[in-house]
């Protein structure tokens, strides 16, 4: 398994079909909410710096990716945050320590880039809270979600 940081533009395509198949798995409100990525946005983000995408592969293939958005926080400007984006792991590939490893890689990144603090989110209904907690990471947070469009 490979472990590293790759542009938007160059992994867009290849995390389609998994961004895809991540969806049909853990999203909610899926007859409401359609997934379309933004990828323009996603590329500009990149650009600026605050999109990182880390990935996991094996043997050249993409198997998994953790996305975070990196930024000072409103209330704490003197420390930059990394706020998970999307986190996913192939099925196929989540025995052993591919998600373990995937979050070590861009923590040491992120750790020497200036960030102080990762933030990941889990789904309730889909948690990985042992591998959060033998991270080091706490649990700090509930978030409420209702859908409330036409």
């Amino acid at each position: 398994m490979f472990f590293q940081i790759e542009k938007v533009r160059d992994v867009s395509k290849e995390m389609q079909p998994l961004l895809e198949m991540h969806w049909e798995q853990i999203a909610l409100n899926k007859d409401k909410i359609n997934l379309n990525p933004d990828w323009e946005q996603a590329e500009k983000l990149c650009d600026d710096g605050r999109l990182k995408i880390f990935t996991a592969r094996k043997d050249g293939n993409l198997v998994g990716y953790f996305a975070v958005i990196v930024g000072t926080s409103l209330h704490y400007k003197d420390h930059k945050f990394a706020n998970c984006d999307v986190i996913y792991v192939h099925p196929e590939h989540r025995t052993g320590m591919t998600g373990y490893k995937l979050i070590k890689v861009a923590e040491d990144y992120l750790k020497k880039s200036g960030v102080s603090l990762i933030n990941i989110n889990t789904k309730v209904h889909t948690p990985f809270d042992k591998l959060m907690v033998k991270m080091g990471y706490n649990l700090i947070e509930r978030l409420y979600s209702k859908y409330i469009g036409d």
